[in-house]
């Protein structure tokens, strides 16, 4: 064969060669691109599954459900139980869409006479600018002192039979060691500018002035207590002399007096508007 012979083959084959090279180059990418497909294809689903179910859910958002605001604790200022906290909860429960009532979970032996007055404040008033959804309290463990002066607020108390409601009732903590020091050795230098500012010092006798001026201050909070529990509970409550005296009773016994209007939680709220639908 000629030299212009053997050139003809070889390009040729070199040719055919390079024809071959992206037959297989395309083979290759028609497999992979099949690959990918396969392979991205369920994660696409997936995710429009999930899309899907995320607009249904946001959806769901707007559908009748029970707003529920929880009160556990001390209510005193800087803890959860605070007014402060509390509130920014009730007010978001009751502007909630779709919601068709609100419930207050509460579980608390009381504190602060004064925080408790601000969240009852705020109850009464936004449920007068809701009229539309009732709030119901419920009652867990206890609700005492200053968890039932909240709780009285409420258009429904619900609580179980073993709960512990009442103790409508101020104190005043304090103690006495006037001849402690004296024991011990020790000289105590008081100085105050102000007669009575030594009031509740624990190390000094007994002040009828101060004495009195103190329970007329504990009077004064415990009349605000018994006018608020009056003016939410009205003529459901009974006119047993023992109502306001600081005592405490179980939940059977409470709705015997007045205290409370039946038993249940926030389960059975739920079931009354036919909804299973709950959210903090």
């Amino acid at each position: 064969m000629s030299e212009s012979g053997e050139y003809k083959v070889m390009v040729n084959k070199l040719a055919f060669a390079a024809i071959n090279e992206q037959k297989t180059k395309r083979r290759w990418r028609t497999f992979f691109i099949i690959l990918t497909f396969i392979y991205f294809t369920p994660m696409f689903i997936v995710a429009m599954q999930a899309a899907t179910n995320d607009w249904m859910f946001t959806e769901e958002k707007s559908t009748s459900h029970i707003a529920k605001v929880e009160l556990s604790g001390m209510i005193m200022s800087g803890t959860p139980g605070s007014a402060e906290n509390v509130i920014e909860g009730l007010k978001k429960a009751f502007s909630s869409k779709g919601a068709v009532a609100v419930v207050l979970e509460i579980n608390s032996p009381g504190g602060s006479p004064v925080q408790s007055s601000y969240i009852y404040d705020e109850l009464i008033r936004l449920k007068d600018a809701n009229d539309d959804k009732p709030l119901y309290v419920v009652v867990e463990d206890i609700a005492a002192s200053g968890g039932y002066f909240v709780a009285s607020a409420g258009d429904q108390i619900l609580v179980n039979k073993s709960s512990v409601i009442g103790s409508i009732g101020v104190r005043l903590d304090s103690f006495g060691a006037v001849d402690l020091l004296s024991k011990l050795g020790v000289e105590r230098r008081l100085m105050t500018a102000g007669e009575h500012k030594g009031l509740m010092d624990p190390f000094l006798p007994v002040n009828t002035t101060q004495s009195d001026n103190l329970h007329a201050l504990l009077n004064d909070s415990h009349r605000h207590f018994i006018e608020s529990v009056k003016a939410g509970r009205g003529d459901r409550l009974s006119d047993n002399p023992d109502l306001y005296t600081g005592l405490m009773w179980s939940g059977a016994r409470a709705k015997e007096l007045g205290l409370i209007d039946d038993f249940g939680n926030t389960l059975s709220v739920a079931d009354k508007y036919d909804t299973d639908n709950i959210r903090n």
